[in-house]
């Protein structure tokens, strides 16, 4: 078990911005996970991949917030960060990080059956 939490949600205004934090246990360990995402799931919606980021790099972004959000990350803090700016009513959710060892930067992707996930912090944006 790979212990993950998230903070930095809360209540922000349309426009606004918000920066979430994941503290992924042992993240700079030679052996434990390389590879963390974050996703979403609005009220009455499916869950929804927002980005991810190998321990080397290469962030991926869905469409729907590339260019809003950066996925980024401090390996000596074990954390990695989800920026997100130009907020809108329809980014109120639950926000969740995951992460997973992947063998290939290539296989971190939105698209993975992630092993590890938090617990998720609330965003609310009002309008």
């Amino acid at each position: 078990q790979v212990p993950l939490e998230e903070s930095g949600g809360g209540a922000v205004q349309a426009g606004g911005s918000l920066t979430l934090s994941c503290t992924v246990s042992g993240y700079s360990d030679t052996d434990n996970v390389n590879c963390v995402a974050w996703f979403r799931r609005a009220p009455g919606k499916r869950r929804e991949g927002l980005a991810t980021l190998h321990v080397d790099g290469m962030p991926t972004y869905a469409d729907s917030v590339k260019g809003r959000f950066t996925i980024s990350q401090d390996i000596a803090e074990n954390t990695v960060y989800l920026h997100m700016s130009s907020l809108e009513p329809e980014d109120t959710a639950e926000y969740y990080c995951a992460a997973d060892r992947v063998p290939h930067v290539w296989f971190c992707a939105l698209g993975r059956d992630f092993n590890y996930w938090g617990q998720g912090t609330q965003v609310t944006v009002s309008s």
